[in-house]
Order: C-alpha cells, then structure tokens, then sequence
C-alpha cells in the first residue's frame, strides 16, 4: 500500500485517489514521458524526460551539464495520461478522465556503473521494449557525459478520474448533449532513417508495436 504523507495525502476529491501500489506501478509502467520538477538557480523548473522503474525505484537521465540535473534537492516527478474529455451539461462540471501519478523525494546520483547501465536499460526500455539488446551500448566516453539519478517511490499518491460527468439535479433536464470524448493513443507504421546505409527490414521489437499505448 502507499503510505500517506502530508504532501501526497489529498486535499480534493478524495474519491479518486488510490492507495494500492499496484496502481502506481501500472500509472508509471504505461507511459512514455514523466515531468521533473526541480529548483534550479532559486527557481522552479519543470523538464519532460525519459524515465524506467524497476522495483520501487525511478531513474532518470540526463547530460552532466544538464541544469535540472547538477542539484540533489528536493524534487517531484509526475506522469499524466488523459483518457478522455468529459463533457456536462454545465462549464463547471466540465472534466477530464485521466490516470496520475506524483512522486516526491531526494533523488540521488548513481555513481555504481553496474547500477547506471541497468538504470540506463529500464529508462530504454520503458521507450522501446527490445531495443537495448538491439542497438549499441554505451561507451564509456558516452557514460561519462550522461547522468543517471534514482528516485525511491516511497512518498507518491495516485489519483484516476474516469466515467460520465457528474451534473447539478436542475441541469440533468438541460437540452445540451453532454458525455465523454475518448483519447486513445497508437503508434503510426515505423519510419526509418533517411540516413540509413544498411537495408534492413524493421525488426519485430518494433514491428509488433501497432497496439494502443493504452
């Protein structure tokens, strides 16, 4: 189960938070690009990323020089995935389905190489399952230039949005349509490199990537 903190426990709409860490683990293993938030230089910054799990441990990358990157404060990640529009027959009850989640916690740099290379592999695979096996590994000029930070999943919160709006009594009689306008996400027939020297055909880790990404 997750364990509530003053920072993760709910305010608002108590009702769609999630307490199971199955749930977390299903929010983070579905998406592609989580959003890290830092203070960098006495400001808040927020930077899209790439991200892997493995266990109840989130890592992230970057390069050494990356600003978002160099400070070990506190940070907090999120990854969204907005299932649908839901429409009502008032603006205000106006909403969005959606699947979240919020981490927070002191990530720290990993200085291990064996611990950096599996970071590295879950954050390519969480991308592209398949791909680590199928492309180059890094050298070591490469892993000297990029940084890999461990978050722990111990303080997150999780919170899902879904169904039919939800109306004042009065405005269920209203002659306005109102519902849900489904977002589904899939992935487009692979494209390959202009560049490409080597004629090959694509490879089934990637050719077998035609299913919804949720």
């Amino acid at each position: 189960m997750l364990s509530p903190t003053p920072r993760t426990t709910l305010g608002r709409s108590k009702e769609r938070g999630r307490t199971d860490r199955e749930d977390l683990y299903a929010v983070l293993d579905a998406g592609l690009i989580c959003h890290l938030g830092v203070m960098a230089g006495g400001s808040p910054m927020v930077v899209p990323t790439g991200y892997g799990r493995i266990g109840d441990t989130l890592y992230l990358h970057g390069s050494t020089g990356s600003t978002s990157l160099r400070g070990t404060g506190e940070v907090c990640v999120t990854v969204t995935h907005v299932d649908g529009v839901v429409l009502a027959r008032s603006v205000f009850h106006h909403s969005v389905n959606y699947r979240s989640a919020m981490i927070y916690g002191r990530p720290r740099l990993v200085e291990d190489d064996e611990e950096r290379l599996a970071g590295l592999r879950a954050i390519t695979e969480q991308l592209a399952p398949g791909q680590w096996s199928a492309a180059r590994p890094p050298n070591r000029k490469e892993l000297a230039a990029t940084a890999v930070l461990a978050l722990s999943l111990a303080e997150a919160s999780v919170k899902v949005r879904q169904g039919p709006p939800v109306d004042e009594e009065e405005d269920y009689a209203l002659p306005v349509w109102a519902g849900v306008l489904p977002l589904r996400s899939s992935w487009g027939a692979p494209e390959a490199d202009p560049a490409s020297i080597v004629d090959l055909d694509v490879p089934p880790h990637i050719a077998t990537r035609t299913i919804p990404i949720r």
